[in-house]
């Protein structure tokens, strides 16, 4: 060996000694054996030998490129208390125990979003030592990437270029995590659209739909024909913010897109502009099927659902094959109703306002299918007060409004309202029929909740404990007051961590339990006041 290439059967023989490891020295003994020596033994010296030979003979190559320096990140750096909090909530990255009781210890990976929400709110950066298990963190949890890719800046980008397990940061990131053009550079924004990645093209388009979206729409405009299917359906739901009246030629345009997809999407938006011409046509269409009947006791809504489903209807979105188990009668009304503009209603059906039309009666079995549809168009077109009256009063017998069909339903009607009003609907609704349905309305909720709101679930968690009710089927809620709930409750619940007597008739070591359960929120609900502390100004110049 004397810095020259290996010898030419040196391949060669490598590959028979992986061969006679594979097959074992029994079957296949090594080709030259040492004196002397076992065949298993002798087979790992010739590895040995091998080896050396193959790196000794080796020649020297170029260097490789030397990477460029990671960005710099301007945003002010982390406090110190805050820096450690985050390293023991990324260190605890199982997420408590796995299953059974979680004892009374907080679960601090539950905790991580709300404190990288707060981290972002303040627009701290993220120290260099913490990017590997932040990268780690939101690799394992894809609900925490948008946070965590936020949090950790740049630096994070830069980083993920080097792990194989980090290239999600990339596709994450907006244009893959490439600059933008600056937005007066007419000439890099056009060629990076006719040049760019898809991500680099969906990062832009949002980008200008943001700041310019009239550009926007150009842009998109120019290379429609040419699209794929698929990338016109992304693109086209990149028009969903800042949605306008000018959009509605583009849109129009798209009702005759080739994909059923894109057609779809294209007349949902126009329904979404109540000044829209499809809105305007599905309107005629709505009120041709729902009308008012003075003629009995009492004004009725009667219904007569369409008999077909003509091409106009399928151009403006309408689908024209049901589900299995759906008329295709009641499907094609509910698709006329649902892209209706609302305004057309109290016009129609006697000058009343939401709360009187939902209120009238619906003739014929109708009004469960007329109501979901007016669900589902109040939330497509924002309309607060048609959730409001379809939502009913969170007090009624049935809970369930006079139109939300499901909890589902109920949460999206809930959505179109503001925080504080929901809030407040969500803890009547609570008040009176308890926690057994709550848990996806109070996932529409600010956080943290609004104090009636917080009130109103730890009285039902109470009553629920009073009652010896079953503990573990309210452990879902009991999660959510964990992250929710305001610190400031604390002091209400400092009476429930005793551990109550138990009745006859309660679930065996419920009282146990719900002692633990309390002493966990009431621990996690200074966890987080100290989470803030740490992250406020305020709290940072103290511990400096």
């Amino acid at each position: 060996m004397n810095g020259s290439a290996p010898r030419p059967d040196a391949v060669g023989d490598w590959e028979d000694l992986v061969t006679t490891a594979l097959l074992g020295t029994d079957r296949r003994p090594p080709a030259r054996l040492a004196p002397g020596r076992p065949a298993p033994a002798a087979l790992l010296d010739a590895a040995a030998e091998a080896t050396v030979r193959r790196r000794a003979g080796l020649r020297p190559a170029p260097a490789g490129r030397r990477p460029e320096r990671a960005p710099e990140d301007p945003r002010p750096a982390l406090p110190t208390a805050a820096a450690g909090r985050l390293a023991a909530l990324l260190a605890d990255r199982s997420g408590g125990t796995g299953g059974g009781r979680r004892g009374s210890s907080p679960d601090l990976m539950e905790l991580l979003p709300q404190w990288l929400a707060a981290a972002n709110g303040h627009g701290y950066a993220a120290p260099a030592q913490a990017l590997p298990a932040l990268l780690d963190a939101a690799r394992g949890r894809t609900d925490l990437r948008p946070a965590a890719l936020a949090f950790a800046g740049p630096r994070a980008l830069w980083l993920a270029r080097f792990n194989p397990d980090w290239r999600f940061a990339l596709r994450s990131a907006p244009g893959g995590g490439a600059t933008l053009p600056d937005p007066g550079d007419a000439e890099a924004i056009r060629r990076l659209w006719e040049e760019g990645l898809f991500a680099e093209r969906v990062a832009l388009l949002g980008a200008l739909r943001a700041r310019t979206p009239d550009l926007a729409r150009e842009l998109l405009a120019g290379t429609w024909p040419t699209e794929r299917a698929e990338d016109r359906l992304m693109f086209l739901d990149s028009l969903r913010s800042g949605l306008s009246g000018a959009d509605e030629p583009f849109l129009e345009k798209a009702l005759g897109d080739r994909s059923r997809n894109v057609r779809a999407t294209a007349a949902e938006l126009l329904s979404a502009l109540p000044g829209s011409a499809l809105a305007a046509r599905m309107a005629v269409r709505a009120t041709a099927c729902v009308a008012l009947d003075r003629s009995g006791d009492g004004p009725v809504i009667v219904v007569e659902a369409p008999h077909e489903c003509d091409s106009g209807m399928e151009r403006d979105g309408v689908v024209a094959t049901p589900p299995a188990g759906r008329g295709e009668r009641s499907w094609w009304l509910g698709q006329l109703v649902e892209a209706a503009p609302l305004g057309t209603w109290p016009d129609r059906l006697g000058g009343r306002d939401p709360r009187e039309i939902v209120a009238l009666p619906v003739t014929d079995g109708w009004q469960g299918e007329l109501h979901a549809a007016w669900c589902r168009a109040a939330v497509r077109q924002r309309d607060a007060r048609w959730s409001r009256a379809l939502l009913g009063a969170p007090s009624a017998p049935e809970a369930g409004g006079p139109g939300a069909v499901s909890l589902a339903e109920r949460a999206k009607l809930l959505a179109t309202l503001d925080p504080a009003e929901r809030a407040e609907w969500v803890a009547g609704f609570i008040a009176t029929h308890g926690l057994s349905e709550a848990f996806q309305l109070l996932g529409v909720c600010a956080v943290p909740w609004s104090a009636p709101l917080g009130r109103a679930v730890v009285d039902a968690l109470n009553i629920a404990r009073d009652a010896g009710s079953y503990p573990w089927s309210f452990s879902g809620v009991m999660g959510l007051a964990e992250r929710c709930l305001d610190p400031a409750e604390v002091a209400r619940l400092q009476s429930l961590l005793a551990i109550p007597d138990e009745h006859e008739d309660a679930a065996p070591g419920a009282g146990g339990y719900w002692a633990e359960a309390f002493q966990r929120l009431v621990t996690t609900l200074r966890l987080r006041a100290a989470m803030a502390e740490e992250l406020s100004p305020a709290g940072a110049a103290g511990v400096g």
